[in-house]
């Protein structure tokens, strides 16, 4: 029989990274752990870990082992901490990633409002604009933009996919006149993601909703919405982005809309995590905020760039 303690363990090293880390969270050490995880290995008959002096990689069969039971045993020490602390709050560390500039239009207030509500919990945020591995990565909760893929993670839509529009600055259409047709966008300068091509292509529906292709040159590029975004109020060129990130400067005449009947469908933003069952109660309760507060049929036009 497998000695279900084994598999915790096997859990805890794969969620630390490696076996010292999980050895000093577990207070044993190290040798007696890789051990006890050998000996799972030799009970199940197959390797679960590649071990490396730098890293641990988990193999196929190490990857399903860990899909089926990490919830289980994350679930069981949850209900051992409830018992020994008496109670249901919510208490640990959150560790939470999203894109570089998460906190643009996610206030930090309701953060704020959270930590207050739940003294017992910390949040770990880490932002950037590249999609983090929830298991190499020791992550809880990960925001992404974009069509989500098939990972095996649970996810839920917060906002829908809404139209980015084309926006420029008074200053820079006072300097360079206002493109009339989607063709005077050659003649521009435009702000936009970079491409490893060093060509870009704008792919935008139109007034009649046939698609159209206008290859655009990009004097300045960037990986961020936002830095696009203070580009473009700077006056360097004609930009493409959502509507939630430049909502604000439009209402201050910062930026204009240029060529309205034109537009590209953007894309949603998702919250993922490793499984659905046995969530600590930290976790469950920093998504039930998020879901609150970033409701799909309150922000119906709110998007997100789609996460590289």
């Amino acid at each position: 029989m497998i000695d279900l303690n084994d598999v915790a363990l096997f859990v805890q090293v794969v969620r630390n990274g490696s076996f010292a880390e999980a050895a000093r969270q577990l207070g044993m050490p190290p040798n007696t752990l890789s051990r006890r995880v050998q000996q799972l290995e030799a009970q199940l008959g197959t390797r679960l870990l590649q071990r490396s002096t730098r890293k641990l990689t988990l193999t196929h069969s190490g990857q399903a082992f860990h899909d089926r039971c990490s919830g289980a045993v994350a679930g069981l020490i949850d209900a051992g901490q409830q018992l020994m602390t008496g109670n249901q709050e919510p208490s640990g560390i959150v560790r939470i990633a999203a894109m570089a500039d998460f906190f643009d239009f996610f206030p930090m207030e309701w953060v704020a409002d959270f930590l207050a509500l739940h003294p017992r919990v910390q949040l770990d945020f880490v932002l950037s604009d590249a999609r983090a591995d929830l298991i190499a990565d020791r992550i809880d909760i990960a925001f992404r933009g974009g069509t989500l893929q098939d990972s095996g993670y649970v996810g839920r839509q917060l906002i829908g996919a809404g139209n980015e529009g084309l926006v420029a600055s008074p200053k820079y259409l006072n300097n360079r006149g206002v493109p009339v047709t989607l063709e005077d966008l050659v003649n521009h300068d435009c702000v936009s993601f970079g491409h490893p091509s060093g060509v870009t292509t704008w792919r935008l529906n139109g007034p009649n909703g046939v698609e159209e292709d206008v290859q655009i040159t990009s004097r300045f590029n960037g990986n961020t919405a936002q830095a696009l975004r203070k580009a473009t109020v700077a006056g360097l060129g004609i930009a493409l982005l959502p509507p939630t990130i430049v909502d604000f400067d439009l209402r201050a005449g910062r930026l204009v809309p240029v060529l309205p009947h034109y537009h590209r469908t953007g894309y949603g933003l998702h919250v993922l995590y490793p499984s659905r069952q046995h969530l600590p109660l930290a976790v469950s309760a920093f998504i039930g905020l998020v879901m609150e507060k970033l409701k799909v049929e309150a922000f119906p036009a709110r998007v997100l760039p789609e996460q590289v």
